[in-house]
């Protein structure tokens, strides 16, 4: 028998006990995955799990631990195949009442890992956070390279200003 709830995906700080974590565990089902894989511009993402959980820590503020695992299959940025890669990536996050919401739009933030706490801990912004950090920037098929330019002639490199200091000099001649 499947269960029709939904996982929980956000938290209301409000509501979670400060003396026991609160464990989560986040597996979207296919047409989530889909959405998530067309909105980060993948090919596929056929797996996508996120398990961890909250916890309170001193100063009012609230630590997410978990690990993100994922299989993902991107194009190759050289022959444009699919790439299939394997994430695994540890996260971590602190969400503290004593950090700003920045006001500009280029801010920066003091550290990666701090966070702005809401009235809310959104799970699922979590894990797609995480899922983009782990991305590679570049993927490639097996074997596939760049063909290097070939390399040109010292004659025939272009030096757009080789003759500047006989013009100055002919221009001062004729003066």
């Amino acid at each position: 028998m499947t269960d029709s709830k939904a996982p929980h995906t956000r938290f209301r700080v409000a509501h979670l006990n400060p003396r026991q974590p609160t464990e989560f565990a986040l597996s979207p089902a296919a047409p989530a995955r889909a959405a998530l894989a067309a909105e980060l511009g993948l090919s596929a993402l056929p797996r996508l799990h996120f398990s961890g959980r909250i916890r309170a820590l001193a100063s009012d503020a609230w630590e997410v631990t978990g690990e993100l695992a994922a299989r993902v299959v991107q194009p190759c940025v050289v022959t444009l195949a699919p790439v299939e890669t394997d994430l695994r990536e540890d996260v971590h996050r602190v969400f503290s009442p004593h950090i700003g919401t920045p006001e500009e739009d280029e801010a920066e933030m003091p550290d990666e890992e701090l966070e702005p706490l809401g009235q809310f801990i959104d799970i699922d912004a979590i894990m797609a956070e995480a899922l983009v950090l782990a991305l590679p920037l570049y993927p490639r098929a097996e074997g596939a390279a760049l063909d290097a330019p070939e390399a040109e002639p010292e004659a025939q490199t272009r030096k757009p200003f080789a003759g500047l200091a006989d013009l100055l000099k002919s221009s001062k001649n004729e003066t």
